[in-house]
């Protein structure tokens, strides 16, 4: 029996940045080592022909093209990036005043943390390449299609699949993302409703 066609939502490997370091937007490369290891563990599993989609953001990139070899069409796509934490970027978790993680976390939805990006901007940038992956890339359905992304944009596409527009909450937002190097695989016509409601 054929498998049916999926969208894999593939996660970066490891970044080389300290622990407690507030990162999104920021561009730090990834564990070169782990990078491969990720490259090849998923390379046994990649579908043939699969349209590929990277984010621009270097631990992304470095992923895409060691999977590169494996012949899938190759997109860099910048709304498959890690939200802009704006001037929270580098800091230490720990240094950001707590008045202001309180704030954000009041609405998580609407307030642009460190003055980058709301989860609303988010999740609409993160819908309209899903819109795009699903009648255009996969034929609705038809074809695989892996994005080389991060944990914020895979729980994007979880709750996009789940909720639609519904607007989340900080208490919502517990939706599990793949580890480092790990991926998650969705089969797109388990979700062509949700996808077909998004527009």
């Amino acid at each position: 029996m054929k498998r049916p066609a999926c969208l894999w939502l593939l996660r970066h490997a490891q970044p080389m940045i300290a622990q407690g370091v507030c990162y999104g937007r920021l561009d730090v490369p990834a564990d070169p080592g782990q990078t491969l290891q990720a490259a090849m563990r998923f390379a046994a599993q990649m579908p043939q022909g699969a349209l590929l989609r990277y984010s621009p953001l270097q631990r992304c990139e470095q992923l895409a093209l060691a999977l590169q070899a494996s012949e899938a069409d190759l997109v860099c796509d910048p709304r498959l990036q890690e939200m802009d934490f704006g001037q929270w970027e580098g800091m230490a978790w720990r240094d950001i005043g707590k008045s202001q993680v309180d704030a954000w976390a009041q609405d998580l939805y609407g307030v642009a943390p460190g003055g980058g990006e709301s989860l609303g901007g988010m999740l609409q940038r993160v819908a309209a390449a899903l819109r795009e992956s699903w009648l255009h890339d996969s034929q609705q359905g038809q074809r695989d299609v892996v994005w080389v992304t991060h944990a914020g944009v895979a729980r994007c596409v979880q709750w996009l699949l789940h909720y639609g527009q519904a607007q989340p909450t900080s208490a919502d937002w517990t939706l599990p993302a793949p580890a480092y190097g790990g991926w998650q695989q969705l089969p797109w016509q388990m979700h062509a409703a949700a996808l077909q409601a998004l527009g």
